[in-house]
This record gives structure tokens, C-alpha cells and sequence, in this order.
């Protein structure tokens, strides 16, 4: 199905982990500490990343940095209870989503199911191209162009946006795009929507503290506001 890599310095985490996205037919590798984690994310090139914020050798916000130079792809971050600071600065450097320890596995291998389900989603959608009057959607290539000018988005980033402009005009509460792009029951908090947005808007935006493709809708939520052609 996927090619996943898993980096956690805890060995009881990797076996159960590892055992679970198996038995759904993936692929895994496993690695134990930063560097080799980013060693093994450059050999293996991995559908989805899923990596532990306290790492030996190298710290994951470090790893997911150098991840976010080079690649677009999935990053789930495994981080403490208690540590909302760990979580929010993952979102902020680039994460798509976190999952909390202790979690259960079955959580863990039903998110890789549904961000694997997304992207095949996605790219099946009969809709190809989405054109606006500054904005263009390739949703088979995962492109962006505002007024010929290509925008690189990670690619939940990219789900977000295109979720957001298939409603054009309409408002889609947190609630509502966490189903859509996350695709699954969210139990953690609403924020992580309002950190894609914020980030989705630093590319996308002239202006960003005046967006004009992303509207807020205070007290809703997100509204795709460019004119269609």
C-alpha cells in the first residue's frame, strides 16, 4: 500500500507500531535516533513520515526541518500528553498532524488509513483542474499557480486549499474541514486547522494579514473566497 517510516527511540513503540502498519499491508522502515531517521528518509523516499519529537542524536523538530526543505510529504508527530508547546511548534515548523503519547495503535494505523484514503481521493477526483480568476488547482498534479506564478504546499497544505475552493463561497466550519482533509474523527484541538490557514496564507497571500483567498468567518470558520471562471 505505503511506504512508511517510523522514527521513535523506543523499541516497545517500533515493534507494535511496525506490527500494525504490516498487517495493512505497508511497507515500514524504523529508525531509532534523528540522524539515522533522516538518513532513512533520504534512502526510502516514504509515502508517510511518522516521527517522535524527543529523538538522541538529533531532536525531531530539527528532523522535521530538514524534512520540510527537501519534501512535501506526510509528517505525523508523535509528541508527550502535556508538551502543547511541543505540538503547536511542530504544526508551526511544518507537521500536518500530531498524535499524543500514550496512543492506541489501532488510532495510529486508522490515521495512516484515512491519509492514504484522502490521497487516493483526491487524486481520483473527477474535477482536475480548478480555475479562478487569480488561482489555478491542478488537483491530479498537487499544483498551485496564482497568476502563472507555481505556490509549493505541503501536502495536507494542499488538501486544505482545495477542499476550501470545491466549496468556493461557501463557509466550512474546523469541524467540517477536519473531516474532509483529515479524514477521520479529530479528538485533538482545533487549533491544528487555524495553523494550516495561517500557513496556506504566508505562501499564498500578497498580503497576508489582508488575506484575499481565505477568508475568516468569525466564530465559523473558513470561507474560499477567489471569483470563478
Amino acid at each position: 500500500m505505503a511506504t512508511i517510516l517510523v522514527v521513535d527511540d523506543e523499541d516497545s513503540i517500533l515493534k507494535v507500531v511496525e506490527a500494525y502498519l504490516k498487517g495493512d499491508g505497508n511497507t515500514v522502515h524504523l529508525a531509532r535516533d534523528g540522524v539515522s531517521g533522516l538518513a532513512a528518509f533520504r534512502r526510502h523516499n516514504p509515502d508517510i513520515v511518522i516521527l517522535d519529537i524527543m529523538l538522541p542524536e538529533m531532536d525531531g523538530m530539527e528532523v522535521l526541518q530538514q524534512i520540510r526543505r527537501e519534501s512535501n510529504v506526510y509528517v505525523l508527530m508523535l509528541t508527550a500528553k502535556s508538551e502543547e508547546f511541543d505540538r503547536v511548534m511542530g504544526l508551526t515548523v511544518g507537521a500536518d498532524d500530531y498524535l499524543t503519547k500514550p496512543f492506541s495503535p489501532r488510532e495510529l494505523a486508522a490515521r495512516v488509513k484515512a491519509i492514504l484514503r484522502r490521497g487516493r481521493n483526491t487524486a481520483q477526483d473527477e474535477r482536475q483542474v480548478l480555475t479562478f480568476k487569480h488561482l489555478k488547482i491542478d488537483i491530479a498534479r498537487h499544483e498551485v499557480e496564482r497568476d502563472g506564478e507555481q505556490i509549493e504546499l505541503t501536502l495536507l497544505e494542499f488538501n486544505l486549499l482545495a477542499t476550501l475552493a470545491t466549496y468556493a463561497g461557501m463557509v466550512l466550519s474546523r469541524e467540517q474541514l477536519l473531516e474532509r482533509v483529515w479524514g477521520y474523527d479529530f479528538y485533538g484541538e482545533v487549533r491544528v486547522v487555524d495553523v494550516h490557514i495561517g500557513h496556506i496564507r504566508q505562501k499564498l497571500e500578497v498580503d497576508p494579514t489582508n488575506p484575499q483567498f481565505i477568508e475568516t468567518v468569525r466564530g465559523v470558520g473558513y470561507k474560499f473566497a477567489d471569483e470563478p471562471l
